[in-house]
């Protein structure tokens, strides 16, 4: 894990990063969306977690399978797993780590930037979801904010 002076430097694979990364999978595990599960876990610079978060709707929207199955409908209503975990968190996440188990879109991007999160580690992005998601802007929010992405 990064400390303050760190932030910059890049992490190599640890047995942290893996558990982290096998936390953020079992995380994911809990969404209800069919098609598509995401974990988030954010953690400070103790290795402590400090908020968990999966993709799906907003706390007393009713997970209908129809409404997964709504493509446009799904993409309205649901909530990404790095919004909940950072919406979620039990203490601040300036200078914390956010383990996402697939690359963070532009939106969430915003949202890490704006809470402080210093450092995203996700794995390489494939063919195929390079193909469905631009992550360009990503890249360029966190040079510009400082915020170091390892793809592991």
């Amino acid at each position: 894990m990064p400390t303050s002076t760190e932030n910059s430097q890049p992490m190599s694979p640890t047995t942290w990063q893996s558990r982290f990364m096998s936390m953020s999978q079992l995380v994911a595990s809990w969404s209800k969306d069919p098609s598509t599960q995401v974990g988030a876990v954010i953690v400070n610079q103790k290795r402590r977690v400090v908020a968990t978060g999966y993709n799906g709707f907003p706390a007393g929207v009713e997970d209908l399978t129809e409404r997964y199955e709504n493509r446009d409908l799904k993409y309205k209503l649901v909530v990404h797993a790095e919004a909940n975990a950072i919406l979620n968190a039990v203490a601040s996440v300036e200078g914390c780590c956010i383990f996402v188990t697939q690359p963070p879109c532009q939106e969430c991007a915003k949202l890490i930037i704006q809470s402080g999160i210093t450092y995203v580690v996700s794995p390489t992005p494939t063919a195929e979801f390079l193909a469905r998601w631009d992550s360009t802007a990503t890249e360029l929010m966190f040079a510009e904010a400082g915020v170091s992405w390892e793809c592991i």
